[in-house]
């Protein structure tokens, strides 16, 4: 695999400011390449490095997916499990039908408190709400328990980001804990990822990056960098928002597919597609929500999950067939979706 043109590749984004972050390629356990680029903080000038810490969107609801599958493994709850009658959450629009697996493959139907599939904009929440106002799962219950739903428990399948915020309150409600501290415990600390966090970003944390976008005329010349501290909530939620380097998530990784994390069926049940949601997708035989991961099978199969937000954009990506990993993190909201096409081009080659 040719490595030194995806570097190139990267560096020449870096030098133009299209990419900063950082990229680490695995194949039989051995990394092949491990760098990063651009600028962390072009407020302070602070360039980024291997150890930067990024946020990853929706990469968290793998966390998630795994934390909820450590109490179905516990015997807490089952993926049949009410969410409504599990929480107490009758009287509000989330059917009592949504069970645990509707959440886990967004086949729930419940509202979303944006909805990104009818291209509403999670950042257009906090014009009139504070985004510091939601700092405790239980915070975004009023954004969504009481919209009307997409379509009954079963009936469709339309990403949902809040299907994970139930998720983490029956973490949270399952073993006593807040979702950050259970998941900082029981997924990082059990995986070995050393360097991952909740960070608020109105706490000093070291070596945690800046969420940039571009300040542009109407011509598309970049006049300057916007911060996205008024873009989602302060700190990290079950949907979204956990800190983490590349060697990190490559870590997870592996803690997950060796089965240190959870036992050999809800490993296999992570990596298996559920539901279809793209059949044939690029001439394959199918691609589907796993586990929060999104699986292709086929002739050449692979699972994955990105994540993107405003000032960030991130992936975590498996091919089995030729055993490579690849995890890519950036402080831009659309860094990583070119790099990762010639990735995916030169892994299928």
């Amino acid at each position: 695999m040719d490595v030194a043109a995806i570097d190139s590749d990267l560096a020449e984004r870096a030098a133009a400011d299209t990419f900063s972050g950082a990229i680490r390629i695995d194949q039989n356990g051995r990394p092949l390449l491990r760098a990063a680029y651009g600028w962390a903080s072009p407020t302070w000038g602070v360039v980024t490095s291997i150890d930067t810490r990024f946020d990853t969107a929706s990469i968290t609801k793998l966390f998630t997916a795994v934390a909820i599958l450590q109490q179905v493994d516990a015997g807490a709850f089952d993926l049949d499990t009410s969410a409504v009658d599990y929480l107490d959450l009758r009287g509000t629009t989330i059917a009592p039908e949504a069970t645990v697996h509707h959440l886990l493959t967004h086949t729930s139907g419940i509202a979303d408190d944006a909805d990104e599939e009818a291209g509403e904009d999670y950042a257009d929440l906090f014009v009139s709400r504070p985004n510091y106002a939601i700092r405790e799962t239980a915070d975004f219950l009023p954004q969504f328990a009481h919209k009307p739903a997409n379509f009954p428990p079963g009936a469709g399948c339309r990403y949902c980001n809040c299907s994970y915020v139930l998720l983490g309150l029956m973490v949270e409600r399952a073993t006593g804990s807040s979702y950050r501290d259970y998941v900082s415990q029981h997924v990082f600390d059990a995986a070995g990822m050393s360097r991952s966090g909740f960070f608020s970003m109105d706490i000093v944390a070291p070596d945690v990056a800046e969420g940039l976008t571009p300040i542009a005329t109407p011509d598309g010349t970049r006049t300057g960098w916007r911060r996205s501290i008024y873009s989602y909530p302060p700190v990290g939620s079950p949907d979204g928002g956990a800190h983490t380097t590349v060697d990190d998530l490559v870590t997870f990784h592996v803690a997950l597919t060796q089965g240190r994390l959870l036992d050999a069926g809800s490993t296999a049940a992570m990596i298996r597609p559920h539901e279809d949601y793209r059949p044939m997708a690029r001439g394959l035989h199918r691609t589907g929500y796993g586990f929060e991961f999104e699986v292709v099978e086929g002739m050449v199969r692979s699972y994955w999950k990105q994540g993107h937000n405003t000032g960030v954009s991130g992936i975590l990506q498996h091919y089995p067939q030729a055993d490579v990993t690849v995890a890519v993190l950036s402080n831009l909201a659309d860094g990583t979706w070119e790099p990762m096409e010639l990735v995916d081009s030169l892994v299928l080659d």
